[in-house]
């Protein structure tokens, strides 16, 4: 089984590096496509001006011939019939060469104007790629040095069979929540990403206004994928329960649940704060998020509580919503199924030498109690 899951890490981790290497080339691509479109305009440029140039010489020539041309004509008797011929056909001559001229002198002006308005997109187009690419370099290298030292810990855990089941099934839980995520959440956002920006090419040369709309939608996409990002972190580890500890991070995980739930959950904590070791913290605040996002999801509650008690040897943990409940045969299925995340809760609790309750019944809401040693 460990066999298997670190195959499973490696590959996984294979898969990453494998996007980091798309998305590198979608930023070369778009280098490439400014520096084509750069070059265009360059040759357009010196062309335009060589045009330019002929066209002031001929309207130069053209306005000579035309002043010969009226001397000719008002002293008609002192010129034969041929140099008459000669000069009108000349005059002609010159006209028709600086129609052509200035026509093509249009379709330049006109062309450079164009690739100048793609330039300023294509450069734009590429800023925002290059943007990405660092953006998600960074969450890409976050996410792959963590499956790294999941293979670490995986290689630990050969050394301590009596743990290796529960702490493998942990972290295969993790890796599905943090693959659905990803799936669900920057890979689908960095498609639609690649779609715009071949949408907003096509549209530079047809509807720039349009454009410009779709750059601006562009943009909200990547704030999107951005936010995306930060919550997978947060999801990962919080880092305010380094900065700040269990209970102002438990107070801020309430609040922004309070802000997006039809629930109202109160939170009480008693006793005096101490020093938590790292793991005790996690796993307090893992079984809060968990039980919370079952209250969301299934309870259709419209209270709970969530109460933090520290008393001289044991953290003391009760989660209460006022809620649908469930019977004992449903509560047995849900872990055997892990839908609801009760098996992970009483499993973390475990681990760390504590006790785990569930107490609920139909339409008397749910229960979750824990007390874990504060010295494990």
């Amino acid at each position: 089984m460990i066999d298997r899951l670190t195959k499973i890490i490696q590959q996984t981790i294979e898969a990453i590096e494998n996007s980091q290497k798309q998305i590198f080339e979608i930023v070369e691509e778009s280098r490439a496509q400014y520096k084509i479109i750069e070059e265009e305009l360059q040759k357009v440029k010196k062309k335009t001006d060589e045009i330019i140039r002929e066209v002031d010489k001929l309207t130069k020539l053209e306005k000579d011939i035309r002043y010969r041309l009226m001397i000719v004509n008002k002293n008609f008797r002192e010129h034969s019939e041929e140099e008459i011929k000669e000069v009108y056909e000349k005059a002609k001559e010159l006209q028709l060469q600086l129609m052509i001229k200035k026509n093509e002198e249009q379709i330049l002006i006109e062309k450079r104007n164009e690739l100048e308005l793609r330039l300023k997109a294509a450069r734009e187009t590429l800023k925002k790629a290059e943007k990405l690419m660092s953006q998600m370099a960074v969450i890409l290298g976050y996410l792959c040095g963590d499956l790294r030292n999941i293979h670490l810990q995986l290689e630990d855990i050969k050394e301590k069979k009596h743990l290796g089941i529960k702490v493998i099934q942990a972290q295969e839980e993790e890796r599905y929540r943090l693959s659905r995520e990803i799936h669900d959440g920057p890979a689908q956002i960095l498609a639609n990403l690649v779609l715009k920006s071949e949408l907003c090419e096509k549209l530079i040369d047809i509807d720039t206004e349009k454009a410009k709309k779709e750059l601006k939608a562009l943009r909200e996409v990547m704030r999107s994928s951005l936010q995306d990002v930060r919550k997978i972190i947060y999801d990962l580890r919080p880092m305010s329960l380094d900065d700040l500890g269990l209970i102002p991070t438990v107070e801020r995980l309430i609040a922004q649940y309070n802000e997006t739930s039809d629930t109202f959950v109160e939170f009480k904590f008693f006793g005096e704060k101490v020093k938590l070791l790292p793991i005790v913290e996690v796993a307090i605040f893992r079984i809060i998020q968990e039980a919370l996002n079952n209250i969301k999801k299934h309870s259709k509650a419209t209270n709970a509580l969530v109460k933090i008690e520290f008393s001289d040897n044991n953290i003391n943990l009760v989660i209460r919503d006022n809620g649908i409940g469930f019977s004992k045969e449903s509560l047995r299925k849900a872990d055997e199924d892990r839908g609801y995340g009760l098996m992970s809760m009483e499993e973390r609790v475990t681990l760390l030498n504590g006790k785990f309750e569930i107490n609920s019944s139909p339409g008397n809401g749910t229960k979750i109690t824990a007390t874990i040693p504060i010295d494990i």
